[in-house]
């Protein structure tokens, strides 16, 4: 069932969703898989990153949440962790700084004395459909949160992060498949898988797996609030299966990727896409 057309102020709510996404609050059973971890996640206050942060916490993992400003959102997913007898830390600012990816990072260490998991998963994007029209200063923030913020965050937390760790970034589809309206956002896609394939080479003699996950089209508060309502009532329609993924629907490949089951699983590129294949 198609959602219906709306939007939002960017970086957008769940309270503000029509349907509400399933970030897996009812559906999502644990079995010990990330018991004792330390994950930090970015972007965990909706969509992709709520979704892990349930997941890892009913696996064990207690859990950072690293969001911009939308703190209801970010107290709902720390609510859930706690539920899940695990300890959540709430941090919020703008991952376009260099300074403040160090103190996530800073403060993970403060809280929990070790980072096991690295989740690099906050981003913005913005249509636009000319090249002409997307402001200079839109693209350099487009790469600084995107691209620059997974460099910034994987650059800090290697001197607390020991063999086992798992470093992963969230790519898309439009790493391989760029929509044009989305340019900037698509090349920074591109950009993760890229960075994480090499990290994956550089890092595997730590102990330290690297990978990257390219989800289709998924239903979250970025949709409307980056995209024309119209665009938004067909979101998703496009892919073989017909329909946005929900959040749930992506947690499981981000605990193996975190697990001691992925233990062999380093530089890949994890299509959730709906059927839509990558190369």
């Amino acid at each position: 069932m198609a959602q219906p057309g709306q939007q939002q102020d960017p970086p957008g709510t769940e309270a503000e969703l029509t349907p509400k996404a399933d970030h897996g609050e009812q559906s999502y059973r644990g079995s010990g898989k990330l018991s004792g971890k330390v994950a930090v996640i970015t972007g965990a206050d909706s969509g992709i990153g709520k979704a892990v942060a349930i997941a890892y916490a009913r696996e064990g993992a207690d859990v950072l949440i690293s969001y911009l400003s939308e703190h209801e959102d970010a107290k709902d997913t720390a609510s859930w962790v706690e539920e899940a007898g695990r300890k959540a830390v709430l941090v919020s600012g703008d991952l376009s700084d260099p300074a403040h990816c160090r103190e996530i990072i800073a403060k993970a260490v403060e809280e929990f004395g070790r980072v096991d998991v690295l989740v690099s998963n906050a981003a913005f994007q913005m249509t636009h459909e000319t090249v002409e029209e997307i402001p200079d200063e839109e693209w350099d923030h487009t790469i600084a949160t995107n691209l620059s913020a997974f460099f910034h965050l994987t650059k800090a937390v290697l001197p607390h992060m020991g063999p086992g760790g798992s470093i992963i970034g969230s790519s898309s589809v439009n790493s391989d498949m760029p929509k044009p309206t989305l340019m900037p956002y698509a090349a920074t896609k591109a950009g993760i898988a890229n960075m994480a394939a090499s990290l994956a080479q550089m890092l595997a003699e730590r102990g330290i797996r690297v990978n990257s996950v390219a989800p289709g089209p998924i239903w979250t508060p970025l949709i409307p609030s980056t995209m024309p309502a119209e665009t938004v009532a067909s979101f998703g329609e496009q892919v073989p299966m017909g329909r946005p993924g929900q959040p749930a629907e992506l947690a499981p490949v981000y605990v193996l990727l975190a697990s001691d089951d992925g233990s062999y699983v380093s530089g890949a590129r994890i299509a959730v896409t709906g059927g839509n294949p990558i190369l």
